[in-house]
């Protein structure tokens, strides 16, 4: 709880008696390596906050190889499926953990409730919507101004952990290349 708590006080200061109520509303769950914790057309009835692992959002095509990867989130970073959260409709993707994955859920209604009855409640749900806002602004950004090789760099750059835990299939969906052309990126790097 306090890796959740160092996160969101990063944001603003918290109250005890509000951080008591809303961790009165987290449940911890682990997610096994490869599970896919949310199918497509499920509703998203939780945000999470990631305390360790790696999750990926796709797109599930017939054939696996065909799967579209358009986001990962890591530990310190919240995770939902957040326009099936906000709109209460099914899920159009995919939540997968790529790693065992331990996370701190709060399900919408509990949400819906710590925005309520706490003062810091709408603040941080505002500053987590922005992020999330923020994070995908910018992943459309690079796909429209950089090339996939500028992508690929870019993304060890910010994440070079993730060549180690991640297969390269998802890479190539994720910066928008084949497999094929991400190998030919790799060659000329190295």
């Amino acid at each position: 709880m306090e890796q959740i708590r160092k996160y969101l006080e990063s944001i603003a200061h918290i109250s005890d008696e509000d951080w008591e109520f809303f961790t009165s509303k987290l449940v911890r769950n682990v997610v096994v390596k490869k599970e896919v914790f949310l199918k497509l057309h499920e509703i998203e009835n939780h945000i999470s906050f990631i305390e360790s692992g790696i999750v990926r959002l796709f797109i599930p095509k017939e054939n696996d190889e065909r799967d579209i990867t358009f986001g990962f989130s890591f530990e310190n970073q919240f995770i939902s499926a957040y326009d099936s959260f906000l709109t209460r409709q099914p899920s159009l993707y995919q939540l997968q953990a790529l790693t065992k994955t331990s996370m701190l859920s709060i399900s919408y209604n509990d949400l819906q409730e710590v925005y309520k009855k706490t003062q810091i409640g709408n603040l941080i749900g505002r500053l987590t919507a922005e992020r999330l806002f923020l994070i995908k602004s910018k992943r459309e950004q690079n796909l429209l101004n950089l090339t996939a090789e500028e992508r690929y760099l870019k993304l060890f750059k910010e994440r070079p952990q993730l060549i180690k835990v991640m297969p390269l299939k998802y890479i190539s969906s994720y910066i928008g290349v084949t497999a094929q052309a991400l190998s030919r990126i790799r060659k000329r790097i190295s």
